[in-house]
């Protein structure tokens, strides 16, 4: 028997984050695990009058790639990772890992090969959510690898799952209409902001935003949603922040993140795990020093590190920021193959905008 939170979960992504119109059609990946959510998907599509393309994915089968691959295996995209990309009018795309640190003894050097390989891909994506004539949507689906990463339960873990994206709730789409509406009212007054900057412990961090566009994370992009962020102005991060979480690169744990900022780059770096493999994904490309997204996390219903970041990125009272590849909606103008988020938990710190306190303790003052 089909859990309801699951059949709630697809109707919600299909008929509120994505919309699924006649004649869509919608690209569905996911590993075998989350096969129960992937059919509801097809259901949920079918009835709103798409048409459902699944692929399914498989860690194994890309531990096994890296394993064999030649330097010219790794350069290669096939014509399925073009079509989810550039010929989907929607792409909603399952968190569903059966094991998150599968890709731990690949040589990072392979990994910056493959990156910069489907950097094409991530600018093409990039472009058409600008555009408009992509509708995309992350949605989590629960496994016990996830539950083992988030120290839960594995029940706990589909409760904390199912609770985040409100499908607990009698009516989740008015619940998240709720929230837009919440965020937009901070929107309302980020936009107004030139200059921010970020004081807490071991941080004291200025960025520029005029000119920028705040976004609303709502559910429509990520599900969960529940944040607002912007590109920042590319050469004008200054200064230095210390996150209070682990940041994860591709199941890679690297812990007491410290960053140094001048014009814009990064130019100092360290961590207290895994500093060398900080420093190696930051020489991916000249946009991985750089600053693509500063964020705001919002839904206070998330307020514990889980280790995944569709999570982890919205909790109440946290900021991040990810250092690489900017969305072009926001008028960001990075580019990279990479966009790596860190998070910074903001309940002992205060945020200025152009001069006046705007936040402190991990909330607006508005």
């Amino acid at each position: 028997m089909v859990d309801y939170r699951v059949r709630k979960l697809a109707d919600l992504v299909v008929t509120y984050s994505t919309n699924v119109k006649d004649d869509d059609v919608v690209g569905i990946s996911g590993t075998y695990a989350s096969l129960p959510l992937i059919k509801e998907l097809v259901r949920s599509v079918l009835l709103a009058g798409g048409n459902p393309v699944v692929r399914i994915v498989d860690e194994e089968l890309e531990e096994i790639f890296y394993k064999y691959a030649s330097e010219k295996q790794l350069g290669f995209i096939s014509k399925v990772s073009r079509f989810f990309v550039e010929d989907v009018d929607v792409r909603i795309s399952i968190i569903s890992s059966t094991h998150t640190k599968h890709l731990s003894s690949v040589p990072p050097d392979k990994i910056k090969t493959r990156l910069q390989a489907a950097r094409e891909l991530t600018e093409i994506f990039m472009r058409r959510d600008k555009e408009g004539s992509l509708r995309w949507n992350v949605v989590p689906f629960p496994t016990k690898a996830l539950a083992q990463d988030a120290e839960m339960s594995f029940v706990d873990y589909e409760d904390f799952v199912y609770s985040a994206c409100k499908v607990n709730l009698d009516d989740s789409v008015e619940a998240w209409m709720k929230q837009a509406k919440e965020q937009d009212r901070i929107i309302g007054v980020l936009k107004k902001v030139s200059e921010i900057r970020i004081i807490s412990s071991d941080t004291d961090l200025y960025l520029r935003v005029d000119g920028r566009t705040w976004i609303n994370d709502d559910g429509k992009k990520n599900m969960p949603g529940g944040e607002v962020f912007t590109g920042p102005i590319e050469d004008s991060v200054e200064g230095y922040i210390t996150f209070t979480y682990p940041a994860i690169w591709r199941g890679i744990i690297v812990e007491g993140v410290r960053l140094e900022f001048m014009n814009g780059v990064v130019v100092h770096a360290r961590a207290s795990r895994n500093e060398e493999y900080l420093r190696s994904v930051l020489d991916t490309d000249e946009g991985a020093k750089r600053v693509g997204e500063f964020a705001f996390g919002l839904n206070f219903g998330i307020n514990k590190f889980t280790k995944n970041i569709l999570f982890d990125e919205k909790i109440g009272g946290t900021i991040h920021i990810a250092l690489g590849a900017g969305y072009p909606a926001t008028g960001s103008e990075n580019r990279s193959s990479i966009h790596w988020d860190m998070i910074k938990d903001m309940r002992d710190g205060k945020i200025y905008a152009d001069g006046e306190l705007i936040y402190e303790n991990g909330k607006f003052l508005v």
